[in-house]
């Protein structure tokens, strides 16, 4: 190739990837609309091929989605060499990238990201909400920098345990139980039961295995709002992380089950490359502060 790639190119196509759309893009890199079509139709023109298809959303191409990963890393190093210089004049600058499920988004984040702020006003920290199966993997495709994993697998030196988040009942104050210290899943089988599709699953369904009861949800419900308005409307009940209660209206209330269950929560950087500046001095100020407190 008579030209090569640069990085203001691989920034322009990870950027439209992740935002899905050329305007979007340009409002993240705080740019022109106009000048990051033309680093993508630049990088195009060096590799030969399109790796967008311009569309609502725009997406990679074959082509695109083999270059985009080596584009994340080429960027996620450039961030990093950038960290490391302002990290090196003093305190933590830059972008931190953190994924977390809705219910950590909502019961453990915000005590989290008030902190951050107030100790480092030259960081910023953009939080990405996803499934408990998504983190892991935008975690290791460099979509994210951190993630708080639920139940993780091996984890690199430096993952920090941010405790365990019990499973309670969800339902009405008006349910013949709700005023219980706590239920035991057998009680819940005259109930309706709504299943959120989520990580959570597993752990409900092995609480109902150990108590000798069969598990059958009557709905299986992906978005939590969604299911919470249900139990809220009265249509049947559910069990779920204590770090929903944030997102309760007054008139639900969560119960510890029987037997027992809980999810373990580890916030972490990826396993496969290094960490930015920033995201190590994170995890060192979580590590040496103790970990934030999940309810139970």
């Amino acid at each position: 190739m008579a030209q090569e790639v640069n990085l203001a190119q691989l920034r322009a196509l990870v950027a439209v990837a992740d935002a899905g759309g050329f305007g979007s893009a340009a409002v993240e890199l705080g740019v022109s609309q106009s000048a990051v079509s033309h680093a993508v139709a630049a990088l195009e023109r060096v590799l030969g091929a399109p790796v967008l298809h311009r569309g609502s959303p725009a997406r990679p191409t074959p082509l695109g989605e083999r270059v985009l990963p080596h584009a994340r890393t080429a960027v996620a190093s450039a961030t990093a060499v950038g960290s490391i210089a302002e990290h090196h004049r003093g305190g933590l600058t830059g972008t931190v990238r953190l994924a977390a499920p809705t219910t950590v988004c909502q019961g453990l984040l915000p005590s989290l990201l008030r902190d951050w702020r107030a100790e480092h006003p030259r960081l910023t920290v953009r939080v990405f909400e996803g499934e408990d199966d998504e983190l892991a993997v935008w975690l290791e495709a460099g979509t994210v920098d951190a993630a708080v994993l639920v139940d993780p697998g091996p984890l690199p030196p430096g993952a920090v345990p941010l405790g365990t988040d019990s499973m309670h009942a969800l339902l009405r104050r008006d349910h013949p139980l709700a005023g219980e210290a706590t239920v035991d899943v057998a009680e819940l089988e005259d109930d309706d039961f709504l299943l959120s599709e989520g990580g959570c699953e597993r752990h409900i369904r092995d609480a109902y295995r150990r108590a000798g009861v069969r598990f059958a949800p009557r709905h299986r419900i992906r978005d939590l709002n969604t299911l919470i308005g249900m139990v809220h409307a009265g249509v049947g009940v559910s069990v779920m992380p204590a770090l929903a209660q944030p997102m309760l209206p007054p008139d639900c209330v969560l119960v510890p089950i029987r037997p027992a269950a809980h999810r373990t929560l580890t916030l972490t950087g990826p396993v496969g490359r290094p960490w930015s500046p920033a995201v190590a001095g994170l995890l060192a100020e979580v590590r040496g502060g103790g970990a934030p407190a999940v309810p139970r």
